[in-house]
């Protein structure tokens, strides 16, 4: 019965991840942010974290088990998108659509604040699969405030400093969430 509520809410954590990725993708574009760029790549990463977790259910403990490692991998994938991404506007500075950032942002916290809620109450099931899709959207719920406090800044302060900034704070909160999936495997 946990093992069916576990897979209902990792397939609507999906499902949420992957209509949002489109959302804040198409903006990232319209309102050229590093930021938003950064956070819709998590959630498309997000997205395939909980299809994977839905599939593994099949699977037997040892391979769940080397999938929560893998999952820690791609914890840290948006960040490195970001670095990659980061290095390339420093050529060329752009500065984002500050309110639009913001907008967006605000989506994206409630889609994350709804699907951490609902992964919380399984953050110790299963190994580290669960507690990596609920750090995941946890973390996410954090860089989406740190994006709306970005956007707010960058309306008044014309820089790409902030959007910068935020990328940077992303990737440390994924690279944390990485060695947290891992070090609760180790345990095990």
């Amino acid at each position: 019965m946990k093992l069916d509520s576990l897979r209902k809410t990792v397939a609507i954590v999906a499902i949420l991840n992957l209509l949002y990725f489109v959302v804040e993708f198409t903006f990232a574009q319209v309102f050229g942010s590093l930021a938003l760029l950064s956070d819709s790549l998590d959630f498309l990463e997000d997205a395939s974290i909980n299809l994977l977790i839905f599939i593994a259910f099949a699977w037997s403990i040892a391979a769940r088990k080397a999938l929560s490692y893998f999952l820690a991998l791609l914890l840290l994938m948006p960040g490195v998108l970001f670095i990659y991404s980061a290095i390339s506007r420093l050529n060329e500075p752009v500065v984002p659509n500050g309110a639009g950032m913001s907008i967006i942002g605000i989506g994206a916290l409630m889609i994350n604040v709804y699907c951490a809620y609902i992964l919380a109450r399984h953050k110790s099931d299963e190994g580290g699969l669960a507690k990596a899709a609920y750090l995941s959207a946890r973390n996410d719920a954090f860089a989406n405030i740190l994006i709306i406090c970005a956007g707010v800044l960058t309306f008044f302060w014309r820089s790409q400093i902030p959007d910068l900034l935020i990328g940077v704070a992303i990737f440390v909160m994924n690279f944390d969430a990485a060695v947290q999936v891992i070090n609760s495997q180790r345990r095990k």
